[in-house]
């Protein structure tokens, strides 16, 4: 167990991007009432994924992240759930062929509520308010009224992630994530897609692999492992007070566990070496991310991993890398090299969405050809420093929408308006998603045929 640690030591530290409350005595009975209610997730869950994380760590396995930049209340429903998932799962089975890899696949979803700010306040037409921070601290809308902090929505968010959660497991176990589905799915994505030729390929080296395992008797009928996943889920954990209330000891190990989510994350702006954050995270047995942007020195990194896991165990810690695609091949070899000079085990992920957003009238945006420069920017660097380049870590959505720019049916600046329905940053939708894991599956098959090529001499 962590020096000196309890699940309320992060209250005597500064903290970064959590606002004032100004009703206390509310907020103290939401947490307190909140500690009593079931967890929504178990240690030995969160055990498994830390598994499976060590051995992406050890370069056996590569993590898929990904899903909503914030959920929100209004758009909670069972078929943006099904269509996320759906999406995600055709994301894993074409890098899981690219990669010839297992994939880890671990969702931005049930808890991903809470989001850092820019700026406390926002301005419209010379009115100034508190920012909106997520909806489970206050609302979107611009008013008064709906900016103050509420911690009755908490309780809102806790009941959305349960809810989430049960049509998730039941997704993962009950039928719905069968391979032959998944590549069904696929191979209309391929079909009806203006970059059609270019993924029929590999999905026909799919295909033929699929039909090889049929052949030889090798079906969902009789192998769990093809009609069921294991799904994780993830956020950041930026309120600390709605974590604290669901860090609960495991009875089995006596281990303090955060049971909001599987795999929780500290955020760019909150990873002070000395602040709550930090502090909460370094108690909990879970494994954890740290978001790793332009201003982290490689001195500094090693100070956190050293902070957040002392004891260097692999599958505790993922570094997601968020520099931009014009600043990643200046920060990036800096912080392996460190890294590997330590000798530390941490994944290495990429999140190519964050260091990339800009304005395109008036509205936010991220181009995908900026998306794809950054991940294809990881990957040739780590491949120059003889590490792995464990993972990716998108913000991404099942459903249609233009909020992110380009892309094989090439949404423009003026198709932003169309169907712009973020409530925070702009994410990539299901077609986008689908041919990022594309792009991505060649070069991974491509830089496989390469080493195969330099091994045989």
């Amino acid at each position: 167990m962590a020096q000196n640690w309890t699940p309320s030591s992060w209250r005597q530290k500064p903290i970064q991007q959590v606002p004032e409350f100004p009703d206390k005595a509310a907020l103290a009975a939401t947490e307190a009432q909140l500690a009593t209610f079931p967890p929504l997730v178990f240690a030995g869950e969160a055990r498994r994924l830390k598994k499976q994380l060590a051995s992406v760590a050890e370069g056996n396995a590569f993590l898929l992240q990904g899903g909503d930049c914030a959920e929100s209340f209004v758009e909670h429903g069972a078929d943006n759930i099904r269509d996320f998932f759906r999406s995600f799962l055709q994301m894993a089975v074409v890098l899981t062929y690219g990669a010839q890899l297992p994939v880890v696949k671990v969702g931005r979803i049930a808890g991903q509520f809470a989001k850092p700010r820019s700026s406390n306040v926002e301005v419209q037409g010379g009115v100034e308010l508190p920012s909106y921070r997520g909806d489970i601290i206050n609302g979107i809308e611009f008013s008064p009224e709906s900016r103050i902090p509420d911690p009755e929505r908490q309780m809102m968010a806790y009941r959305q992630s349960a809810a989430t959660l049960n049509l998730l497991r039941a997704f993962a176990m009950g039928g719905y994530a069968n391979l032959e589905n998944v590549h069904k799915w696929m191979l209309g994505f391929v079909k009806d897609s203006p970059q059609g030729e270019r993924y029929r390929k590999l999905a026909d080296r799919i295909s033929e692999t699929m039909d090889f395992m049929t052949a030889i008797g090798i079906t969902s009928e009789n192998q769990p492992s093809l009609r069921e996943t294991d799904f994780f889920t993830s956020h950041e954990a930026l309120l600390l007070g709605y974590e604290e209330a669901f860090t609960r000891i495991d009875s089995t190990s006596g281990d303090w566990y955060a049971t909001s989510g599987h795999m929780l994350w500290i955020g760019d702006r909150t990873r002070q070496l000395d602040h709550a954050h930090v502090e909460y995270f370094r108690g909990i047995k879970n494994p954890i991310g740290l978001k790793c942007g332009p201003s982290l020195q490689a001195d500094n990194l090693i100070e956190l991993i050293d902070a957040l896991n002392p004891a260097n165990e692999a599958g505790r810690l993922t570094l997601i890398c968020r520099f931009g695609h014009d600043k990643v091949a200046e920060n990036l070899p800096k912080l392996i090299r460190a890294v590997e000079r330590e000798g530390k085990k941490v994944v290495w992920s990429c999140d190519p969405m964050h260091g990339n957003t800009i304005t395109l009238n008036n509205y936010k945006t991220r181009p995908f050809e900026r998306i794809l420069s950054e991940v294809e920017s990881f990957f040739q660097i780590h491949r120059a420093e003889g590490t792995h380049p464990g993972g990716i870590h998108i913000e991404m959505t099942g459903k249609d929408v233009t909020e992110c720019t380009g892309g094989a049916r090439a949404v423009t600046a003026g198709d932003l308006q169309d169907r712009y329905h973020t409530h925070c940053d702009p994410r990539l939708n299901a077609d986008q998603a689908l041919e990022l894991a594309f792009l991505l599956a060649e070069r991974m098959k491509s830089g496989r045929d390469e080493k195969r090529m330099v091994v045989n001499g």
